[in-house]
């Protein structure tokens, strides 16, 4: 894998925290200058003090889902940086439950990040075509690729879908501008986003990882670092989830210590 030019930008959503956060540190690592987005001005402001590399930062805070916000971002990373190479859609929410308890505006939250998505990458592609080309990533899961009885989570799955099928669409439309649009599916890594997890659902989740851990969100920033630099990988759902999406059950892993299932969490 080539690296990340020095000259390059990035827009991470949700980079507060989590996946997010991994992604904007990995690309800062390998001299990309980076525009950090979240909803919560001062904890991107945490966020980029702990990363430091202050003059390869740009804070950009936002609410993704609402229409104005993705030319927002593309806007800052002009005007701080001159262009704008990748845009890396993170943002979203997650909450397992049963199909019939989902409220018609608890759909609507999860369908927002889709628009948001497509939105963001609407103003994005605009930007590239001025570049002679770049790279969008969105975040999916292999939730999404097929149902896992553990885990009910249709409304957010029913989001992930449409992020499946918006970059299949949008990596044929916008192939002939060089811009390459791809999605990495994590399986179980354990960021904010899932909230607190009882001890009989964390062992239910470690039992289903045919490679007998959970993921790392460094797992899922090398997947991303992967399709930056991948100039002749578009329309890829790039499974990132220990084997899970091959078919593996995982129950050759049930009988592992409980230690390594919280060391891994």
């Amino acid at each position: 894998m080539s690296a990340i030019q020095e000259n390059k930008t990035v827009i991470v959503t949700g980079a507060g925290s989590g996946i997010g956060y991994a992604v904007a540190e990995a690309f800062l690592k390998r001299g990309a200058n980076v525009v950090l987005n979240g909803r919560t001005e001062s904890k991107l402001q945490d966020a980029a003090k702990q990363l430091g590399h202050s003059d390869q930062i740009a804070i950009a805070p936002g609410d993704i889902t609402l229409a104005q916000t993705g030319q927002q971002l593309v806007d800052a990373a002009v005007d701080r940086f001159g262009r704008l190479d990748v845009l890396f859609n993170n943002a979203g929410i997650f909450e397992a439950k049963p199909f019939t308890d989902y409220s018609a505006d608890e759909l609507d939250a999860n369908l927002s990040y889709l628009r948001g998505t497509f939105l963001g990458s609407q103003a994005a592609a605009q930007q590239m075509r001025r570049n002679g080309g770049g790279a969008i990533i969105n975040i999916t899961t292999i939730l999404a690729l097929f149902g896992v009885k553990a885990i009910p989570s249709s409304a957010p799955i029913a989001a992930k879908g449409g992020i499946i099928a918006l970059t299949k669409s949008l990596a044929i439309e916008l192939a002939p501008d060089n811009i390459r649009v791809n999605a990495v599916a994590p399986g179980i890594v354990p960021t904010p986003l899932y909230g607190d997890l009882s001890d009989e659902q964390r062992e239910a989740l470690h039992a289903m990882q045919p490679l007998g851990r959970y993921g790392e969100v460094s797992d899922i920033a090398d997947a991303v670092l992967y399709l930056a630099n991948a100039s002749w990988v578009t329309g890829v759902i790039l499974p990132v989830d220990g084997g899970v999406a091959a078919g593996g059950d995982g129950t050759s892993h049930v009988d592992q210590p409980a230690e390594t299932a919280s060391a891994t969490a």
